[in-house]
């Protein structure tokens, strides 16, 4: 093997690989898609239904509001305003 390579660190990252490939291939199931694309869509239906309520919301409170984690949350809200949902 060449100098710097680590044989067991390169296995590692195959196996992380094929896992990773085999979870994508869980979510490209047309069934279990349709369910996600619904849910997703109910949430930022409840996002926008909250902040008409309560007005702008920052991604910690809309996070602990919805039980997202605030990274979550940003995106969410990130994505909805450039929807010009918000």
């Amino acid at each position: 093997m060449g100098e710097g390579v680590d044989p067991t660190q390169m296995c590692q990252r195959l196996v992380d690989k094929v896992a990773q490939s085999r979870q994508l291939l869980a979510i490209t199931d047309p069934e279990l898609l349709v369910l996600f694309e619904d849910w997703f869509e109910e949430l930022e239906e409840e996002i926008v239904s909250l902040v008409k309520e309560y007005g702008p919301l920052g991604p910690t409170e809309l996070g602990q509001k919805l039980g997202l984690s605030q990274r979550g949350a940003t995106f969410l809200l990130s994505k909805l305003g450039r929807e010009g949902k918000l």
